[in-house]
């Protein structure tokens, strides 16, 4: 079984709810146009400055949507 990560973009201050809500459309539309086998996007807001907007990929795809996408940060992504 392959393993999933978690890929995370970071965001800060004061719009940083509508920013991560605002990039996770743009996460789905990147998946729709590249036409990728992936459906777990999401955001989440942490507090009134930090929110951060992901996508869960296969750790095989990781690499690839890193070097393309440039997320801040990622984890071990486990389903619950």
């Amino acid at each position: 079984m392959n393993r999933k990560i978690k890929l995370i973009w970071d965001f800060r201050g004061p719009a940083a709810a509508k920013t991560a809500e605002h990039h996770e459309k743009h996460l789905k539309e990147y998946i729709a146009i590249e036409e990728l086998d992936l459906n777990i996007t999401g955001f989440q807001h942490i507090n009134d400055v930090h929110s951060y907007a992901f996508m869960v990929t296969e750790e095989s795809n990781m690499i690839v949507l890193r070097d393309a996408l440039k997320p801040h940060r990622g984890e071990v992504y486990e389903e619950q």
